[in-house]
């Protein structure tokens, strides 16, 4: 029998689950078991149950057949656990270290009390962390274990079930369980709280509960708010039942108001309309379960809440709404007339029909004609004709405005800017930049070199404008959900811009290498240096010029690092300026990188990978990585430029061991680059068929013979290009 079962019941916290689950591993005190509920999740949540239970023997999988909600997951949860003591930790929130050692002793200390409430924080997006503002009623002065009544203020201190651990003998006694619906943990822990014969308090933090900007069910707009009503009868029935218990209904009475209260004054909680219906509810409510005599709480609010009052409620909250808009506006200095009207512009044009077959299509910072926009572009003409398709033009211009507001679906690949409104019947689609190896959105603020001047805030808010997020394997899936946290639908289709690789032909090869300069017979190499954000001036690690004087006169370098002056010779070809990164692959017999994102998509051309690594840790401390590249690499590693030209000079660019190394890569970061990326996202948004990714069909290889070059460690080393297969 172990010490603690700690219980993390998971829905759509796929993103999240990872961290949870290391938090109660990595715990310094080992006699636990971990209870994983799969409330039938439909993301990835079940998988990454699984995977943790395969390869640890504390953690216990616990699948539901259906989605029935956090009280019965947490239920199914406590029918499996055998521990002296019940934790709840939810499934994206995480336990500060030795947290259980610490809980362990203090219950020693405190003769096994059958409950044991300790303190919590709240993370923020931005990563500030805020103490329990009522961490004073969790003192460890005084006598312990005490009752409720010595110390009642705990009563005040948030009502959840995951800052408390619970003797399991005092559960099954009580018959204590968890309701179905909306604040399910108020029935359950006030109960607790009154029923327990011996309480205990811990002064220290020991749960961090993430506060999620989208995705918190309590923070959604919802009828299921109505539920707080049935979670309320079902404590003062409990109390009813116990004639011992009704010194406490007073109190119950404070905390319900209390609650009530917030519920019907937060603006993201009530459907539009229903506030009438909440307040009847709340004051039928409050005369049943007031008893004679009993204070009533001060404050404006509580008395609209419980008297009903709600076309007073709703006078004030519009005079509210008045008085800010005046500040703001008086605020506000003089417009220039042409910005003025500009805006007027756009509202005019946000309130005319929206063009449903106009498709909206930018990249930043500068259009890439390769780019994901640019494939889904190519996929709209294929397979949604009907739809007429642009780019966003020059900024701040009448044509943009127009655009912005009449085209019904919008594609970018960064952002369009605080200027974007988002209307009604506007489809939002984010194809992202590729697959993430270098920290991105939220998990920047923990490298302010490389978060230098980005807007946090404003990136938040067009997040919250994204319908569609496109991903191209699970790693960028959960890198983005939590880097960018939002309420978007994740299409984990692929990349349209690696559709490309799966379509190209032996002449679409050999028209691209004429056009950039590749002599007959040569080996082209691609070099695409990474951005180093801690260098003022971006000077290539590796010198183009000398390296390829390295390399020998069978080789070509095509330089993504641009050259300080003009270019001498046809084996030395500056393509920093070429607008198509996929052209660039295809002509190319071999990768050489650094830490560039290409490489993930390189990867899926099934052709050499080379990776210069030698300012690795430099790059991991400013930048931050998702990834060991060093433990899992597409292929070869070189620290200096005298390895990188023994590694061509060698063979072992294209050796089997190489070979080796980008099928593993390839089956991790590939495994949906079929050709059809583009034409499933396209059914999905604009036809509304969602398609089943390759993916559940087993992992896709590019075929020899179809459309895609053959590996190069699979063929004799030739003393030119190799061919490429005709396509279909």
């Amino acid at each position: 029998m172990p010490r603690f079962s700690v219980i993390v019941p998971a829905y759509q916290v796929q993103a999240y689950l990872a961290e949870c689950l290391d938090s109660v591993l990595a715990q310094s005190y080992p006699d636990f078991e971990l209870i994983a509920v799969d409330d039938r999740s439909p993301d990835g949540c079940g998988a990454i149950i699984d995977e943790y239970a395969a390869r640890d023997p504390r953690v216990r999988a616990v699948h539901l057949a259906e989605n029935a909600g956090l009280g019965a997951a947490r239920n199914a949860g406590i029918d499996e656990a055998g521990g002296d003591y019940l934790l709840f930790l939810d499934g994206d929130d995480t336990l500060t270290p030795h947290t259980l050692r610490a809980v362990a002793d203090r219950l020693a200390a405190t003769g096994e009390p059958d409950v044991l409430v300790f303190d919590y924080a709240r993370t923020h997006w931005d990563g500030t962390t805020l103490r329990n503002r009522l961490a004073d009623r969790l003192t460890e002065d005084g006598p312990a274990p005490f009752t409720l009544a010595d110390r009642p203020g705990l009563l005040r201190v948030l009502m959840v079930a995951w800052n408390k651990a619970y003797r399991r003998e005092f559960v099954a006694r009580e018959g204590f369980r968890f309701p179905p619906g909306y604040y399910e943990d108020t029935p359950w822990t006030f109960p607790a709280l009154m029923a327990a014969g011996s309480l205990a308090t811990l002064d220290r933090v020991c749960v961090h509960y993430r506060q999620r900007r989208r995705g918190s069910i309590l923070r959604t707009t919802s009828p299921r708010h109505f539920d707080v009503f049935d979670q309320y009868d079902r404590v003062f029935a409990y109390v009813s039942a116990r004639p011992e218990l009704e010194r406490w209904r007073p109190e119950l009475y404070a905390r319900m108001l209390d609650h009530l209260t917030t519920i019907a004054t937060r603006r993201d909680r009530l459907p539009r309309g229903s506030h009438p219906a909440f307040l009847r509810r709340a004051r039928a409510h409050c005369r049943r379960h007031r008893a004679p005599g009993t204070p009533v709480p001060p404050g404006l609010r509580r008395a609209l809440v419980r008297h009903g009052l709600h076309r007073t409620f709703r006078t004030l909250r519009l005079a509210a709404a008045l008085r800010r808009r005046a500040r703001a506006t008086a605020g506000r200095g003089t417009r220039k007339l042409r910005a003025a009207l500009l805006r007027l512009h756009y509202r005019v044009q946000r309130h005319l029909p929206l063009r449903t077959d106009r498709a909206l299509f930018a990249a930043g910072p500068a259009p890439d004609h390769g780019c994901d926009p640019s494939a889904l572009e190519a996929a709209f003409h294929a397979h949604a004709p009907h739809i007429r398709t642009a780019w966003l033009g020059r900024p701040g211009t009448a044509a943009h405005f127009t655009a912005l507001a009449r085209s019904k679906y919008l594609v970018h690949n960064a952002g369009f800017g605080p200027g974007l409104i988002k209307r009604p019947g506007q489809v939002y689609v984010q194809t992202g930049q590729g697959t993430p190896l270098g920290h991105t959105g939220l998990d920047l603020l923990e490298h302010p070199a490389a978060a230098l001047g980005t807007d946090f805030a404003g990136q938040l808010r067009e997040v919250d404008q994204w319908d569609y997020l496109l991903s191209g394997n699970r790693h960028s899936t959960l890198v983005r959900e939590r880097s960018h946290p939002g309420g978007y639908t994740t299409l984990e289709y692929g990349s349209p811009r690696n559709d490309a690789f799966q379509h190209a032909t032996s002449a679409d090869v050999a028209r691209l290498r004429a056009s950039l300069g590749v002599p007959e017979g040569a080996v082209a190499v691609l070099y695409v240096p990474a951005r180093r954000e801690h260098r003022r001036t971006q000077t290539p690690p590796l010198d183009p010029g000398r390296l390829l004087g390295l390399l020998g006169p069978r080789f070509t370098l095509l330089t993504r690092a641009p050259l300080g002056e003009p270019v001498k010779g046809a084996r030395l070809v500056d393509v920093s300026g070429h607008p198509n990164l996929p052209s660039l692959c295809l002509a190319s017999d071999a990768l050489l990188t650094d830490f560039s994102p290409l490489m993930f998509d390189y990867a899926g051309l099934d052709r050499p990978v080379v990776l210069h690594t030698g300012d690795w840790d430099t790059f991991r401390t400013v930048r931050g990585t998702y990834l060991d590249l060093l433990a899992c690499p597409p292929g070869p590693l070189a620290r200096t430029e005298a390895e990188v030209a023994d590694v061509f000079a060698s063979g072992h660019w294209r050796g089997v061991r190489s070979a080796r190394l980008r099928a593993a890569f390839r089956d991790r970061f590939c495994p949906y680059d079929d050709g059809d990326a583009g034409e499933r996202v396209v059914r999905h948004v604009v036809l509304g068929q969602p398609a089943v990714p390759p993916a559940a069909r087993g992992p896709v290889r590019p075929a020899v013979g179809d459309q895609v070059r053959a590996p190069l460690a699979s063929v004799p080393q030739p003393s030119g290009p190799l061919p490429v297969t005709e396509g279909r």
